[in-house]
């Protein structure tokens, strides 16, 4: 497979896909709840607790939304497809550190899930061939570190918040720029 192949493969799933973007939306939605949760006059072990159990939602509404957004989640004679769900498993590996910061510290839960939950986009960066997500991964994981060493641990709701912003500009990011793909797809084929 030389590079051509590999960028037609790439972009093949980011035309498919439209880059993920109910994964993104889906997170959106989904850290919108944990940032509630987070106002709540709860012990922040319960508010972690809680926020754990609410990102079992997140593949459910993604299908939901692949419906509605008319996303394709397979593409079965695209050889890199699996690799974005391995991709995704890959942040399952640092919820040690997520487990260990839940029973030293509870405060600092929320701040931790948003950084594994950030870096992870890192690698979608080469899969989709979409800075975007190169970028919202540095933005998310500093941002959030920043954001809690400049709050009070009572206002931690600011982080999921934080990270609500941050996915919804990627939302926008990815619509405006897989709408670009397509256009430039159709405009190529039409030259032919």
């Amino acid at each position: 497979m030389d590079k051509r192949d590999l960028k037609k493969l790439k972009l093949e799933l980011a035309i498919n896909t439209k880059s993920g973007i109910d994964f993104i939306i889906s997170a959106a939605i989904v850290w919108s709840i944990i940032a509630y949760i987070w106002t709540l006059p709860q012990e922040p072990f319960t508010q972690s607790i809680w926020t754990f159990h609410i990102g079992m939602i997140m593949l459910p509404l993604s299908y939901g939304l692949s419906i509605i957004l008319k996303t394709t989640r397979t593409t079965k004679t695209n050889p890199l497809q699996p690799l974005g769900m391995w991709l995704n498993f890959a942040q399952l590996f640092y919820f040690p550190f997520l487990f260990f910061v839940l029973k030293d510290n509870p405060y600092y839960f929320v701040m931790t899930y948003v950084i594994i939950t950030g870096a992870h986009f890192f690698p979608y960066a080469w899969f989709y061939d979409e800075i975007a997500y190169a970028i919202a991964a540095g933005i998310i994981a500093v941002g959030a570190l920043l954001l809690v060493i400049n709050i009070p641990t009572q206002q931690m709701y600011y982080v999921p918040l934080f990270m609500v912003g941050c996915l919804t500009l990627l939302s926008f990011w990815l619509l405006i720029v897989n709408r670009r793909k397509r256009l430039d797809v159709k405009s190529n084929i039409a030259q032919i």
